[in-house]
């Protein structure tokens, strides 16, 4: 068995015989996304399982050992690592965790501090906690994200991005069902298989298979109908998780409803942007700026590739990151960052522009940023966009399933009337422009 090895300050260190001998436990946020990082991390010679798990006791053991006072996807999160510890039939003496931490003001880089507590509460201390950052926060000898590593979940991120949205536009309209999944599972397999052999890691084989993805996805037989589109934003973790939003994607669809949930790589350039921001606002070394003006423009690049292969196709493509820090001036400023920050008021903006103007607003317990960027700006969008049909659902551990999906239901319901009514004003072309005296909202 490894020897335990603290740093100086007395943090548990994942060593390098642990990588030999141990399994890493990783959450899951987006199950295809994450099922890309965690083969990526494998071929890196990681083990490393990811948790699927959804049932009430994740919550019950996330209540047990964090405060409950504490940010709804914080008490998930962590819930599901000791529930899996527990429960998962591992040997407790050869796991380690994964958690990200971001440097920023918020749970994402409390949330590791949080895991030691619960686990020193729950008898675990012994279980070495690995932090996942860019920022240099935490190290481990025997776990680093290299830039080779980086660039491939870049990569693997814009994959993601692609397969879910054009899942998303074919799955509420095929004929058979079954169909998307099927062929989502299918490029997910071609997709690590190429990663295992070394391929699909370049900007050009990149783009060569964004295009074969759609093309595959253009041959599934769907129907003519035209069905309510809902946009689903709010904090990343409920956004995108099925264990923190109740399945939320599941329900639109089975209420007839076509989610559209915008993707992860706007909220990773986001969070280097922010590291632009810092220097602009309080200074600091100006390489560390320029370095991440060359690792968000590499990104932007890349996802720029992403939005024309859509383009191409049938599919709807999104708006670049610059586009929605352009429609977000005069709502809310750079320096509002915390959290979603300014991104989260743009997706809906976003959202609104082109033709989608159902959203749910995931609200989870706890993230005061959220609600600020998030519901407290669901006012102002309503005044500039009065057809916009925008609803905020609180996810906490005692709000019940049956209250959100209610309130999901009549916002369904609200959109159906508004359709019928001024069919014409749910369309892109038709949405006002926003002047800049309506433009008068900073926070």
């Amino acid at each position: 068995m490894a020897e335990l090895k603290y740093d100086k300050d007395g943090r548990l260190l994942f060593t390098r015989e642990m990588k030999e001998e141990y399994t890493i436990l990783m959450p899951q946020m987006l199950p295809v996304h994450f099922g890309m990082f965690q083969q990526l991390l494998i071929l890196e010679g990681y083990k490393v399982d990811m948790l699927t798990t959804n049932h009430r006791g994740i919550v019950d053991e996330g209540l047990k050992y964090v405060h409950n006072d504490t940010c709804y996807p914080a008490l998930l999160v962590i819930g599901q690592l000791i529930d899996a510890i527990k429960h998962g039939g591992y040997d407790p003496h050869k796991i380690a965790l994964f958690i990200t931490q971001t440097g920023g003001g918020c749970r994402a880089s409390n949330y590791i501090h949080l895991l030691r507590k619960a686990l020193e509460k729950a008898g675990l201390a012994f279980v070495p906690v690995i932090s996942v950052n860019l920022s240099g926060l935490e190290k481990n000898p025997g776990f680093s994200l290299t830039l080779p590593l980086v660039r491939k979940m870049v990569y693997a991120m814009l994959y993601g991005d692609l397969l879910v949205n054009a899942a998303n536009q074919v799955r509420p309209y095929e004929l058979t069902p079954g169909d998307t999944d099927r062929m989502l599972d299918g490029w997910q397999q071609k997709l690590i298989d190429g990663f295992q052999a070394g391929k699909g890691m370049s900007r050009k084989q990149m783009r060569e298979n964004f295009h074969a993805i759609l093309a595959d996805f253009e041959t599934i037989p769907v129907s003519g109908e035209e069905k309510v589109k809902v946009g689903v934003v709010g904090e990343i973790y409920v956004k995108f998780s099925p264990l923190g939003n109740n399945n939320l994607e599941d329900f639109l669809l089975s209420e007839g409803a076509e989610p559209v949930v915008p993707g992860l790589t706007d909220f990773m350039i986001f969070k280097i942007f922010n590291r632009e921001v810092d220097v602009n606002i309080y200074g600091g070394l100006w390489a560390k700026k320029k370095f991440c003006q060359l690792f968000k423009g590499y990104i932007e690049t890349c996802q720029k590739d992403m939005i024309e292969a859509l383009q191409k196709s049938r599919f709807r493509a999104p708006g670049t990151f610059e586009n929605m820090h352009q429609l977000v001036q005069g709502y809310l400023g750079d320096g509002n960052k915390m959290g979603e920050g300014w991104l989260l008021t743009a997706e809906m903006l976003e959202l609104i522009h082109s033709g989608t103007n159902n959203i749910v607003c995931t609200q989870p317990f706890g993230c005061l940023p959220n609600h600020i960027v998030g519901k407290g700006m669901i006012r102002k969008l309503k005044d500039d966009y009065p057809y916009s049909n925008i609803v905020a659902i609180d996810y906490d551990p005692g709000a019940t399933r049956i209250n959100q999906e209610n309130r999901i239901k009549l916002m369904l319901a609200n959109a159906r009337g508004l359709t019928q009514s001024q069919p014409a004003r749910s369309r892109p072309e038709s949405q006002p422009e926003r002047t800049p005296q309506l433009a008068h909202a900073h926070v």
